[in-house]
Formats: C-alpha cells, structure tokens, sequence
C-alpha cells in the first residue's frame, strides 16, 4: 500500500510509486515512467480507486489520488455502504434521498473551483519533480473522468488525460485550450452521456484537439469498477486498461 500525504493548500492525497521506489528518498535504480492523477468517482477515495493507483503504479508510475472530497461530503465508509445499496434496485429507491442529501455540499458554487484547485496541486506536485521530468498526466472515473477534461482545459503542461465516462461542458473556446491527447471511455448504454458524444467528438475536432473516444456496446455506467457488481464488464475493463498503459506509455515518452 501507498501513504496519504498533504500537499498544497491542504489536498490530502493517496501517494504510490513502483516496488523499490520510497516516498522522499527515490532509488535512482527505480526508474519512473511519469507521473499519474488518478481521480476518484463520486464515491471518493476508496480502496477500489487506492487499487487502481497501486496498479499504476506497479507499471512503472509514480501516482497520486487526491480525496477531492474531503470535507466536502459524507465519509468514505459511509459512500462505501451507500454504494454497495445502489447496486440493490429496491435499495437505490430506499437511499436516492439519503444521497441527495449527502451530496448536497458538492452542488455548491465554490465547490468546482476548489476540487479543480485540488487536481492542480497534484499536478504541480509531480510535474516539480525532477524524476518524473515534467510527463504528467490524468486518468480518472466519473467525477473524476469530469475533472480529468477540466484539467486537460486548464493545464496546457498536462501530456495526456484518460477520462472514463466523464462529463465534458465546455465552450468552443475553452476545448481550443486542450494540448494534451485525450483517451476518452464510454458505454453504449451510458444513455446521458452517449447523447452528448456526437456533438463533443464535433467540438474537440474543431477544436483541434487529438481525442478519441472509444464505446463499448454491452458496458454502462462504471464498467471498470470492479466493485460493482451490476455495472462492472470485465472484458470492457480489460480492454480499457490495456489501451490506456499503451495509450500512457506512448504519450509520457
């Protein structure tokens, strides 16, 4: 396992490197591939996405996962036991009002602009350090698949963003500040934002941004979290994962 660390303006975030590699005292013997932001879905920073960064890692990443909910919104043991009675029909009806309030502190006007601030200090932390030589990028799930595109927007430093089913509203003005390639996920039956794809693939190329976006037909919502047991595809993930180290390795070169 990995080690929480407080980063800038008080980002509390899950810090994982390769076997061998140590947190403030690098092996040189231990080379890094880049470094990676891994971000969380609306569940916040649980095991399952603490695995995902271990799993980076052991390729060769150096990785950090920000809790962008930290204060925000209900603890993760509570997301825990609200997500595994999502996956329950009749307990999803029992629990939407729960979780509506619970999320209601996520809705608030400032909120997007201090979970962004949040994915910056993670990205000014890798990007300042000389063993990951400025290769940087993005991969996150849902929420975070949301806040991946927002720093693609942002950071024109970022070298690649992998956001999986992610939402991405932004203006003709703001895709044209995209330099990083983007890998995007989706599943067909992801009714809302398959609806949204066509008219984002039209924008990103007239924005002249490298994106592609790849849909699996059978896959929804939450494919690759292998945590939940309705919405995970394990061929769809496999697959997804498999492109996305290639898609890494070729970008943070």
């Amino acid at each position: 396992m990995g080690e929480m660390i407080t980063l800038s303006g008080g980002v509390s975030a899950y810090l994982k490197g390769p076997p061998g590699w140590h947190h403030g005292r690098h092996a040189e013997a231990v080379p890094l591939k880049g470094g990676l932001i891994v971000l969380h879905e609306v569940w916040g920073l649980v095991d399952h996405i603490k695995d995902v960064a271990d799993r980076f890692a052991a390729e060769g990443y150096l990785v950090l996962a920000p809790d962008l909910l930290d204060g925000a919104g209900p603890s993760p043991s509570v997301l825990a036991d609200l997500q595994e009675k999502m996956q329950d029909p009749q307990g999803r009806n029992e629990i939407q009002p729960q979780l509506r309030e619970l999320m209601a502190p996520m809705r608030a006007p400032d909120f997007a602009a201090k979970a962004l601030a949040g994915v910056q200090a993670c990205f000014e932390h890798l990007n300042g350090l000389e063993s990951i030589g400025s290769l940087v990028g993005v991969v996150g799930f849902c929420f975070g698949g949301s806040y991946s595109f927002s720093l693609a927007v942002a950071e024109p430093r970022l070298k690649a963003a992998v956001p999986f089913y992610g939402h991405a509203d932004f203006t003709a003005e703001q895709l044209r500040g995209i330099t990083a390639p983007v890998l995007a996920f989706y599943g067909e039956k992801d009714e809302r934002l398959m609806a949204t794809l066509p008219a984002l693939r039209e924008s990103m190329k007239a924005a002249g941004v490298d994106f592609t976006a790849v849909v699996y037909p059978d896959a929804g919502h939450a494919f690759f979290n292998d945590t939940n047991a309705a919405a995970y595809r394990e061929d769809d993930a496999d697959d997804a994962w498999s492109r996305t180290l290639e898609f890494l390795s070729d970008k943070l070169a």
